[in-house]
């Protein structure tokens, strides 16, 4: 791939992880984001333990030679007035503007199961009737158009136990959404988390993909999820997820799909584990050291 037009980052949630704080609640942020330039990465996303004032994050930023790529938005386009989530948005674009970030990743989580504990993410993932798919893709195309004011891209995260996970919800998302102000952060670990043909969705997108996850999975710990009907963060703990070149995800050929495609922009290694099993400096080296030799970055 193009170094020139590609920057490598790394999510903090391997190291604190924002729906289970007891995971990682002992690492500081300033331990984090150090990891982070020490494993060589240059940038990364905003988790829950990141100075909220601009200067302040900036200067911790800055002297680990750090940007922030991307972070996560909260959409709840189903269940709350499109004003209020409106006023959240703008909120967090002003934010992502003045740290100099360009890209925004939201996942709508009316009805998402994901941060339930006891719920089996394989059985009860709820599904939208039309209506609701009009005022999703509706909102979602608003949302798009107002991040551009920001000079800002909207991506849509596709994640377990929401209403965008599957390969049809997908593509039932793109179909109806502004192709000018809507695109899709590629996820690599979800897809295949929930049985997906991830190459698939990738080709299928590759002009309109925007933002890239690198999550990697173990299929027996997700089989397990799946037989013993289990929760989506029931399988962090158990280790579903996992950094690239640790699981079973060939990404070689991901990478020379984006190549081709002419992908510019960030990739990002992410894989929420429990930091007291899988030493998060140790697995940001190893995904760093896997995507060195895969993809000559």
């Amino acid at each position: 791939m193009d170094a020139n037009k590609i920057k490598l980052g790394i999510a903090p949630i391997g190291w604190t992880n924002d729906d289970m704080p007891d995971l990682g609640g002992e690492i500081t942020f300033e331990q984090c984001v150090s990891e982070m330039a020490l494993a060589g990465y240059a940038g990364c996303e905003i988790g829950n333990k990141y100075p909220k004032d601009v200067d302040t994050l900036l200067d911790k930023l800055n002297i680990r030679g750090l940007q922030i790529a991307n972070r996560w938005f909260s959409a709840f386009l189903l269940t709350k007035p499109f004003a209020e989530v409106e006023a959240d948005f703008r909120e967090n674009c002003v934010f992502l503007q003045a740290v100099g970030a360009k890209r925004i990743g939201v996942s709508e989580q009316s009805y998402s199961i994901q941060g339930q504990m006891e719920t089996p993410v394989f059985e009860k993932k709820y599904v939208m009737n039309d209506e609701e798919w009009n005022t999703f893709n509706t909102g979602l195309s608003k949302l798009g158009v107002i991040a551009k004011e920001y000079g800002i891209t909207m991506t849509y995260h596709h994640h377990m136990g929401t209403v965008v996970q599957t390969a049809a919800e997908i593509d039932r998302m793109m179909d109806g959404t502004d192709p000018e102000s809507v695109f899709l952060l590629f996820d690599s670990g979800h897809l295949a988390y929930c049985g997906e043909d991830y190459m698939a969705v990738l080709k299928k997108y590759a002009s309109r993909i925007k933002h890239v996850h690198l999550k990697d999975v173990r299929p027996a710990v997700v089989q397990q999820v799946k037989d013993e009907h289990l929760s989506f963060l029931k399988g962090v703990r158990m280790g579903a997820f996992t950094v690239p070149g640790d699981g079973a995800i060939d990404f070689a050929p991901i990478f020379d799909v984006l190549d081709k495609a002419g992908y510019e922009g960030w990739l990002l290694v992410e894989a929420e584990q429990d930091p007291a099993i899988a030493n998060p400096f140790a697995y940001a080296v190893k995904a760093r050291e896997y995507i060195r030799k895969t993809a000559n970055l």
